[in-house]
C-alpha cells in the first residue's frame, strides 16, 4: 500500500506548493485535506510532515531569486553586494518576532488553536481584511515600491504581522503581505519580501519540529523518509510555478479575489464540521 501513501504525499505536496505562497493559508488547507485524505502514519509524524514539506517550497524561492539573494555572487559589484547583505539584515530583523513567539508558545498554540473553528474564523476575518484594505488604498500610491526601498522599521512591522501566522488559518504570506500593504508597501514589494521571510521562518519551524520529533523518541523508517521526500519534491516543483504566477498577478490585480475565496472557504469549513 506504499504507492497509495506516496500518491497522497504527492497531493499534499501540490496543496502545500500552491497555498504556501497564495494568501489563503497553507495550514488551513492541509488540516482540511487531512480530514478527507489522511496519511496512514502516526500523529507525531503527521505533525512533522506538514511542516517539513515546506522545505521544498522555500527551495523554490532560493532557486528563483538566487542571484538577488546571493551576496557573494561574482557578477555583482561591491554596491550590489552591500545591498544584498542589507536585505538579509532586514530579513533577520523581520524574522525575530515570530521566532521568539514560535519557540515560547509552539506547544501551547498547537494544543489550543489547531481546530476547525480557529481555522474558519481566521480565513473569514483575514478575507474581509484583504477586501477592506484593497478598497481603502485603491487611490493611494504606495510609499515603498521595491524591497530595496524597505527600511528597518518596515521590516520590523512586517515581521510583527508575521507573528499573527502562528494562528492556523491566518496564512504566513497573507499576514505579511497584508501588514506590508497596510503600512505603505506595494503589492509587489510586500509579496517579494514575504517570500524572502519564508526562508529562515520555515527552515526554523522545520528544525524545531524535527528536534521535538526525535527528542520524543520517535524515529523515521523507509516509508516516512519516502513520504517526506516526495512531499518536498512536489512542493518544490509546484512552488516554482506558483511564485512566478503570483508575482505576475500582483503587478496587475488586487488581492480582493483571495479575500473572497478565504471567506467562502471559511464558511464551508464551518458548515462542514458543524453538520457532519
Amino acid at each position: 500500500m506504499l504507492i497509495i501513501e506516496l500518491l497522497k504525499a504527492v497531493l499534499f505536496g501540490i496543496v502545500e506548493g500552491i497555498t504556501e505562497w497564495l494568501p489563503i493559508s497553507s495550514t488551513g488547507h492541509m488540516i482540511l485535506l487531512n480530514e478527507f485524505l489522511s496519511l496512514d502514519v502516526s500523529p507525531a509524524f503527521w505533525e512533522l510532515f506538514e511542516v517539513v514539506i515546506q522545505l521544498g517550497a522555500i527551495l523554490a524561492v532560493i532557486v528563483l531569486f538566487f542571484r538577488k539573494l546571493n551576496p557573494l555572487s561574482p557578477s555583482k559589484e561591491a554596491k550590489e553586494k552591500a545591498a544584498t547583505w542589507r536585505l538579509w539584515g532586514l530579513v533577520i530583523i523581520a524574522v525575530l518576532p515570530s521566532a521568539v513567539i514560535g519557540l515560547l508558545l509552539d506547544d501551547w498554540l498547537n494544543e489550543h488553536f489547531y481546530n476547525y473553528v480557529t481555522v474558519a474564523a481566521a480565513l473569514i476575518v483575514y478575507g474581509i481584511a484583504f477586501i477592506v484594505i484593497e478598497r481603502l488604498r485603491k487611490d493611494t500610491a504606495p510609499r515603498v515600491e521595491t524591497v530595496e526601498q524597505l527600511t528597518v522599521r518596515d521590516a520590523l512591522t512586517v515581521g510583527i504581522f508575521q507573528v499573527l501566522a502562528v494562528i492556523p488559518g491566518t496564512s504566513r504570506s497573507g499576514s505579511t503581505i497584508l501588514g506590508g500593504m497596510l503600512f505603505g508597501l506595494s503589492r509587489t514589494a510586500a509579496a517579494e519580501f514575504s517570500f524572502y521571510l519564508a526562508i529562515p521562518t520555515m527552515a526554523g519551524a522545520s528544525l524545531l519540529k524535527g528536534v521535538k520529533f526525535f527528542l520524543d523518541g520517535n524515529t523515521l523508517g523507509g516509508k516516512e523518509w519516502a513520504l517526506l521526500g516526495v512531499g518536498c519534491l512536489v512542493a518544490f516543483l509546484v512552488s516554482l510555478c506558483v511564485i512566478r504566477y503570483l508575482m505576475d498577478y500582483v503587478r496587475r490585480h488586487s488581492f480582493a479575489a483571495f479575500g473572497i475565496y478565504r471567506i467562502i472557504l471559511g464558511i464551508l469549513v464551518l458548515g462542514y464540521f458543524l453538520l457532519r
